[in-house]
């Protein structure tokens, strides 16, 4: 699809600092995460950052506009020429819900073949600058783990959890900038999952204001993974990450289903860029 031509816009291949995991001092202590404020006396979490210099490609580049990536074999996949969202603003969470949320269900059930039902759990708006509530991620992660993403489809149907959990079932990310211009700030890098391997994930204690314990997933760097962005992704494109699909637990199976992602400063990126805007919302997707 054409692309607003702008030279503000960083284009190409790029080398930029990745943050990976690296563990707790105490190396038999669990990592983990609080969401919001921990208790008197704990730290925010327990692990820091080890920062690595990663090649991140520019699918502008590729066939197709990456066509041949999918969530099958990369955990991503790029959609273009989306209908304009009947979304205003993406201030209101609730009519983010009222809005938004539908064009999501229905854009995932014609993207994955077989998807029969979807059901979006949340969403998070990020905005870079001073005050921004949520600001972009800058530390390589995934979003859930295996027993996370069983715990939530429990959670959300205790009364058919049984026999949706003996049916195929993911957690798909939707992403897209909110920018009017093509994101000129920091991009969002990933990784296909083809290239992780197990030793490169580890799970974090995911620790919520309310009690509920979720498990998300740091990476370790490995330079065999390989890694891709969009330069100035535009309003009009979605990028799906998938953090996980139950077809990747069958014995022998080639399917991944885990994304490692992050955003990154792109070093061309100029000091005044746009701050980037964006949107994810995340859904549990069923079938076939």
């Amino acid at each position: 699809m054409a692309v607003a031509d702008s030279s503000r816009v960083p284009r190409g291949d790029v080398t930029a600092s990745l943050n990976y995991y690296n563990p707790p001092a105490d190396k038999a202590a669990i990592p983990f995460n609080y969401v919001d404020t921990p208790p008197a006396g704990e730290p925010t979490r327990n692990f820091s950052d080890a920062t690595h210099d990663t090649r991140i490609h520019d699918l502008r580049a590729a066939p197709g506009l990456g066509a041949d990536f999918s969530l099958d074999r990369d955990a991503f996949q790029l959609l273009s020429r989306v209908p304009p969202s009947s979304e205003p603003d993406f201030v209101d969470d609730d009519s983010i819900r009222r809005n938004y949320y539908p064009e999501v269900e229905r854009l995932l059930l014609d993207a994955i073949p077989g998807a029969d039902r979807v059901h979006i759990f949340d969403h998070t708006v990020r905005r870079a600058g001073p005050g921004a509530p949520r600001a972009p991620v800058t530390r390589v992660h995934i979003d859930q783990t295996p027993p996370s993403v069983a715990k939530r489809v429990r959670r959300y149907f205790p009364d058919e959890a049984d026999d949706l959990l003996r049916r195929r079932y993911r957690i798909v990310n939707v992403w897209r900038p909110l920018n009017k211009d093509p994101v000129e700030s920091f991009p969002l890098a990933f990784a296909s999952t083809s290239t992780l391997r197990d030793h490169d994930v580890v799970p974090i204690q995911h620790r919520y204001p309310d009690g509920y314990l979720g498990e998300t997933a740091a990476i370790r760097y490995n330079p065999e993974q390989k890694w891709y962005y969009l330069s100035g992704m535009t309003g009009d494109e979605r990028l799906l990450l998938e953090c996980f699909d139950s077809e990747s637990l069958k014995p022998g199976s080639n399917i991944g289903g885990r994304v490692p992602h992050s955003a990154f400063v792109d070093p061309r990126s100029r000091p005044d860029a746009v701050g980037r805007e964006s949107i994810e919302v995340r859904a549990l997707v069923f079938g076939p």
